[in-house]
């Protein structure tokens, strides 16, 4: 599944194409996603010129003067800006179509995606109302935040930190990559973790999450074509997906094992 990195550069990639231009029509090939596509969605967006896009967590806002059209890419969508004019692939759904010729084509094989159109505080909508702050956002999560949050609980700090009502956009790889970075064990009780190990904690989500945001920004740049999507950047993993290899740090073999039936990496020298 596209995680916030993905999605933060997804939204960088298209919003100089979108920001400003005004929406034509909107082509749906497919309603049937995770939500049903509204049927009234062309309707309301034809006409309407784009103010801004945006992400909160991992769902995309395209904002209008009506209302925000918010957007998920589920487990395999993807958005390029694409000519109008070009033949949609067989999992092409959506088309949003612009005034100078092209459109911001959705496609998503699984169909796990979705479109809601909000009028009013887009951030009210049922979907954004509970989350918690952005980890990129230097006021809002903070150590002094996560150890305040974690007191009292004993659920292991790798699940705590992949909770969207704690913290929004840690998925699996980035968790055990930051709490590799942190020193902490991934199944330790998030209540028995010390505030100043919080504070390397953030730290280590911040530059994990930068990398990746990096990464994808040299490498997915070009979001005019119909070739090519997100995924999963090209990165130097330092110990999800190597289990049994040495550890970067100290040569000892890293340790894996099922947690909230995600796939977790340690060290068991390393991360205590």
């Amino acid at each position: 599944m596209p995680e916030l990195p993905e999605v933060e550069t997804t939204c960088r990639g298209i919003a100089p194409h979108l920001t400003g231009r005004r929406i034509t029509e909107v082509t749906v090939r497919e309603p049937r996603l995770r939500w049903p596509v509204p049927a009234d969605l062309s309707a309301r967006l034809s006409g309407q010129r784009v103010i801004a896009v945006a992400r909160r967590a991992k769902y995309l806002l395209v904002a209008t003067e009506a209302g925000t059209l918010m957007i998920h890419l589920g487990m395999s969508g993807s958005l390029r800006i694409v000519p109008q004019a070009s033949e949609p692939g067989r999992h092409a759904h959506i088309d949003v179509c612009i005034d100078d010729g092209r459109c911001l084509r959705y496609t998503d094989p699984r169909r796990f995606g979705s479109f809601h159109w909000v009028e009013g505080n887009v951030l009210d909508h049922a979907l954004l109302a509970e989350l918690g702050p952005e980890p990129l956002d230097a006021e809002a999560f903070t150590g002094d935040y996560l150890y305040r949050l974690s007191r009292g609980r004993r659920t292991a700090v790798k699940s705590f930190l992949m909770d969207s009502h704690v913290v929004v956009g840690v998925g699996n790889i980035y968790a055990n990559e930051a709490l590799f970075m942190a020193g902490i064990r991934p199944t330790a009780a998030a209540g028995r973790i010390s505030r100043e190990r919080y504070r390397r904690l953030v730290e280590a989500v911040r530059e994990v999450l930068a990398r990746a945001i990096e990464a994808g920004g040299t490498t997915l740049r070009d979001f005019t074509g119909s070739e090519g999507k997100p995924g999963y950047f090209a990165q130097q993993l330092r110990v999800y997906g190597r289990a049994d290899e040495p550890c970067p740090n100290c040569g000892a073999p890293v340790r894996t094992q099922r947690l909230g039936q995600r796939a977790t990496y340690w060290c068991a020298h390393c991360q205590r």
